[in-house]
């Protein structure tokens, strides 16, 4: 081949992934409220720690770390998946990018299992919404998280099912990268309450 053409070729193919933002302006309005919504609550957190240090220091201690790390692996492995969808999307490899799809949403699922099973060994060890202004901060803003990772599986599942059929080109796969921005802005507001409650202790 020509090398201006396979130049030509390339640059087609790379032009429009430079200078635009990926996914759709609808996206990014959500994941601009999410963000505000949880730098309130991240907000509520750092009062209610100011205001009661022992409690939160001793209730970090009382949660189960390795749900926590457990929770944090899924959440990443799956956004990787996505990830690995979309730039297979983009290389023009239909099958490979919804074979990635479809992991990426069972690790999603493995989140509200690992979640509730957590939840069960709370309850077990007396770590309920009254047990202190800790447990209360903490369940409030993960019962918060669970609902946008919620929305974002069933995103998962809408996007899976127009990939199935056929609605995504190498050039024309927006709604799989608007997925992908969502799932991977909720991913970044698990590991800050990761960071808030099982870590900074």
């Amino acid at each position: 081949m020509n090398t201006s053409v396979a130049t030509a070729a390339g640059d087609d193919f790379r032009q429009p992934l430079h200078g635009r933002v990926p996914g759709n302006k609808g996206i990014w309005v959500g994941i601009c409220c999410e963000f505000v919504e949880f730098l309130v609550l991240f907000a509520v957190y750092f009062v209610a720690r100011a205001h009661f240090p022992q409690a939160f220091e001793q209730g970090a201690e009382r949660l189960s770390r390795p749900a926590g790390t457990l929770i944090t692996v899924v959440m990443v492995s799956s956004s990787f998946c996505i990830a690995c969808s979309v730039a297979t999307m983009r290389a023009g490899r239909r099958r490979s990018s919804i074979l990635w799809l479809l992991a990426g949403l069972v690790l999603a699922l493995a989140y509200p299992a690992t979640k509730l099973a957590e939840i069960q060994w709370n309850l077990a060890h007396g770590i309920n919404g009254q047990a202190g202004i800790f447990f209360s901060v903490y369940y409030y803003l993960t019962f918060n998280h669970m609902v946008h990772a919620f929305w974002g599986m069933l995103g998962i599942l809408w996007v899976l099912a127009r990939h199935l059929t056929g609605a995504y080109s190498q050039h024309d796969h927006d709604g799989l990268e608007a997925l992908a921005c969502y799932w991977h802005a909720t991913d970044l507001i698990w590991l800050v309450i990761f960071s808030f409650f099982y870590v900074l202790v």
